[in-house]
């Protein structure tokens, strides 16, 4: 249910998390990298030549997003399709990425020690994931769900501290963990929906299917009303981003 386009509505605003992630990461030569929920690549792409990285791996689930980066891969920079949860290798890596993708995943101290044990001797782990799910975007949508008769999405992330005191556990002496809000200023209330009709409406799309229609009439309405009708409209958004290395 992934798409391209409708993700790319507000592809500044989601890529300033990206950006600040790759901020935190030390620059290391001849690194490998495995990008974890790389979507349509292009970010990947950016990774790959900040770090001038000697190859750089993407993964992703969605055929339709990695259609964008088949056109941008190389014997160095190359994309597959494969589940996170999934995901094994034989060599490892230094540098596990992971920039909005791993809050679809279950279980965050099992991923963790996973994702860990990719990492070569001196390697450095970084992920960003959303954290909103109490904002009435989410909250109406959770709403919504039972009252069509399926569950809400599952909240799978953690608390920073849980994720800070995770990483001590795995054996990392460096980390840096923390939770910002990003503030978006978007024309109306009505571009909050268009905004999570990118990324978290697509799990109630995929359930619900012809009634999915049904959900987003409701969800709209819905949320609008409950948010400010004030034009601009100001979207808090909050993320936690980590980086750890040993």
């Amino acid at each position: 249910m992934w798409s391209p386009e409708q993700y790319e509505k507000f592809k500044s605003e989601r890529a300033q998390p990206f950006h600040d992630l790759v901020a935190m990461i030390e620059h290391r030569p001849r690194m490998q990298i495995v990008d974890l929920g790389c979507g349509t690549g292009e970010l990947t792409r950016l990774l790959h030549e900040h770090f001038t990285a000697e190859e750089t791996m993407g993964i992703d689930n969605s055929e339709t997003m990695l259609l964008r980066g088949g056109a941008m891969a190389s014997e160095v920079l190359r994309f597959e399709k494969g589940d996170i949860e999934a995901f094994v290798t034989d060599r490892p890596y230094d540098l596990v990425f992971s920039n909005a993708a791993l809050h679809w995943v279950p279980d965050h101290e099992r991923l963790l020690t996973r994702l860990t044990g990719f990492l070569a001797k001196n390697g450095q782990l970084a992920i960003q994931m959303p954290a909103n799910d109490d904002h009435p975007s989410h909250s109406i949508a959770a709403d919504v769900a039972r009252e069509m008769g399926i569950e809400a999405r599952t909240d799978h992330v953690l608390a920073p501290e849980r994720y800070a005191s995770l990483l001590y556990k795995l054996g990392f002496r460096k980390q840096h963990v923390r939770l910002q809000v990003y503030g978006h200023e978007l024309p109306s209330a009505h571009d909050v929906v268009e905004w999570n009709r990118g990324a978290l409406l697509t799990d109630y799309e995929a359930r619900l299917g012809n009634d999915f229609s049904k959900f987003l009439e409701t969800y709209a309405s819905r949320l609008v009303h409950t948010l400010s009708e004030t034009t601009p409209f100001f979207y808090t958004y909050k993320r936690i981003l980590m980086w750890a290395s040993f």
